[in-house]
């Protein structure tokens, strides 16, 4: 389901007076806002929401040219305005499909704009974006993807042939449960480092000290996913010749490969679903429905050449962590807040969380669940957000608490733990 803008209400009490301002050690944009696996830094509370602005459709509206100055630097931008504060601070998406987010003391001028410039062409998008990168770095381009690559072409396109696959089944499935979600309207972007060492340098700025621990993940603010050539991970090194590099179709008959397509399915669901219409980028999306549909999807199958076949199909390593640190109780807590996937102790008992929410809420009130998510598809960036409405979000669309529901959950996914796999 599309996300909209609302009119702005006549009611300057209840506005919001500014964007957030740059976070530390970023030179623009929020705290890093992006969707690694076991760590989550998404916008949250304390990020002030923003006031959206006239109710002309989106795209005559908000194509503009801004000229900013800040640090003796001026840029002229062009893109399309997402949302405005209150004190005249812009979202701003680029068309790379970056997020910038302007502060009103760096804004010297706006000039509204006919209609946006031609979005550029996967070729050119995969040159701009290869511009940024360290030399080598070549382009596949697919139906769906642009993915920029400095390791083998055989790799990439398995990869990029992964993401297919998963763009294709996922709008299918959304699709014919009844939200209006759609392709994206431009190719989505991906980096693929040849090996580890490249790609921890430039997700240093993103991850900081979790880089070493996250071998894929998705950016909000940019719209991309980094990763590397998973063929050349340590864990599936052994075994080989010299620990030569083995080839993708190898590597799915591996045990140890499982965890490691799991990530780049986890990964690209996410920015799927924030480009198909499922979420917003920057929405106040409750981290629960975000991981949930990502750890709904991202099972893999190591029997397909593909590496992933199927939708839905048991998680059994979530599971056994759901059936082994779950605690009566602490469902509340999951749909109220997104403390638990901050925290690095209990992130992965939060993942198991709502993936096991997730997969009873489909299985056993489907009708209600989708309506859930099509309410929260139209929730808008920076949106205000608290643990109350959350819990009213929630009750109105299951009519039932959190609390009242766990019984029926651990009575489910216990039966599910007795199926053979």
């Amino acid at each position: 389901m599309s996300a909209t803008v609302p009119a702005a209400k006549d009611e300057p009490d209840r506005l919001p007076r500014r964007l957030p301002g740059p976070p530390r050690g970023v030179e623009r944009g929020p705290a890093v806002p992006v969707m690694p696996r076991r760590r989550l830094l998404l916008a949250g509370a304390t990020w002030c929401a923003m006031r959206a602005v006239a109710e002309e459709p989106v795209e005559a509206r908000s194509a503009l040219r801004v000229t900013t100055r800040a640090g003796g630097v001026t840029r002229v931008l062009d893109g399309r305005m997402i949302v405005e504060a209150a004190d005249g601070g812009l979202l701003l998406e680029l068309a790379d499909q970056r997020y910038e987010i302007l502060q009103p003391d760096e804004i010297v001028s706006r000039e509204r704009l006919g209609s946006l410039p031609l979005a550029p062409t996967p070729k050119d998008l995969g040159q701009r974006i290869q511009a940024e990168l360290p030399p080598g770095f070549e382009t596949h381009v697919t139906r769906h993807y642009v993915v920029c690559f400095d390791t083998s072409r055989d790799y990439a396109r398995w990869a990029a042939s992964l993401f297919e696959r998963l763009a294709e089944a996922f709008l299918n499935y959304w699709s014919r449960a009844g939200l209006e979600v759609a392709a994206p309207r431009e190719p989505l972007i991906v980096v693929i480092f040849a090996e580890r060492e490249g790609y921890e340098r430039y997700a240093a700025r993103d991850l900081g000290a979790a880089v070493d621990r996250v071998v894929g993940y998705y950016n909000l603010m940019s719209n991309r996913v980094a990763t590397y050539d998973l063929t050349g991970s340590e864990s599936l090194r052994s075994g080989s010749a010299g620990g030569a590099r083995r080839g993708p179709a190898e590597i799915l008959a591996l045990p140890d490969a499982a965890p490691l397509v799991s990530t780049l399915v986890h990964e690209a669901t996410h920015q799927m679903a924030f480009n198909c219409g499922l979420h917003a980028r920057l929405a106040p999306v409750p981290v629960w429905v975000s991981e949930g549909v990502a750890t709904f999807f991202e099972t893999p199958d190591l029997r397909s050449r593909s590496g992933w076949r199927g939708i839905g199909t048991v998680n059994r390593h979530r599971l056994e962590r759901f059936r082994r640190t779950y605690r009566p109780g602490e469902l509340e807590a999951l749909v109220g807040t997104d403390d638990r996937f901050r925290d690095p102790a209990t992130a992965p008992d939060a993942y198991a969380a709502a993936w096991a929410l997730t997969w009873f809420l489909i299985s056993t009130k489907h009708d209600p669940f989708v309506r859930y998510l099509g309410a929260m598809a139209g929730k808008t960036p920076f949106a205000a957000d608290t643990p109350a409405q959350r819990l009213e979000d929630f009750a109105a669309a299951f009519a039932a608490a959190p609390a009242d529901l766990e019984p029926a959950l651990e009575r489910h996914m216990a039966r599910l733990e007795t199926r053979t796999p």
